[in-house]
């Protein structure tokens, strides 16, 4: 963990009706310095939905050569490679020729998000997939996060529903291809 990191646990009810996924997890997220509240927020929800596995957390701001969350499988080979934020176009790249599927997850405009990536390769674009929420459910939820968190994440016909130290949130989530 990065030194002057804040360390953050979510103990976190993960029912995933649209994927069949129902799971509890405790996390512990290592917050670094530089890294924002609503970026965190982000890796943590987007940890839980893309839950399977094999899945975890990397060295995400800290490293230049993994995205935030990988998948492997037992054979160590990463099946999946999913990033948070609005990261660059390289890396994005470099990530789907590694692995069979490639996510981002973000917080901003994912239409911002997308548009810097234009005229840079990008393997396999129309496979990538943008994830997001409705504006302003990430800054609204990163209120009612605190050093120890509760999180019930409940998933139905693309709705999430997020329980979040008692208080309520709800978003679409919303999907595209980069490409």
């Amino acid at each position: 963990m990065a030194a002057g990191a804040t360390i953050h646990t979510f103990q976190v009810s993960l029912a995933d009706v649209d994927r069949g996924v129902y799971e509890e997890l405790s996390l512990r997220v290592a917050q670094h310095p530089s890294e924002t509240a609503a970026y965190m927020l982000t890796r943590v929800l987007a940890y839980a939905l893309e839950y399977e596995e094999g899945i975890d957390f990397t060295a995400g701001i800290s490293s230049v050569d993994e995205p935030a969350i990988l998948v492997k499988d037992l054979t160590g080979r990463i099946t999946a490679w999913i990033e948070v934020g609005s990261p660059d176009a390289g890396r994005v790249h470099f990530g789907s020729k590694l692995a069979d599927r490639t996510v981002v997850w973000t917080h901003r405009d994912p239409a911002k998000v997308i548009a810097t990536w234009a005229g840079k390769p990008l393997h396999r674009a129309e496979d990538i997939r943008v994830r997001s929420f409705d504006p302003g459910f990430i800054e609204s939820a990163v209120a009612a996060v605190e050093r120890r968190s509760t999180m019930i994440v409940s998933v139905t016909e693309g709705q999430l529903y997020l329980d979040l130290n008692g208080q309520l949130f709800t978003t679409e989530l919303h999907e595209r291809a980069a490409g």
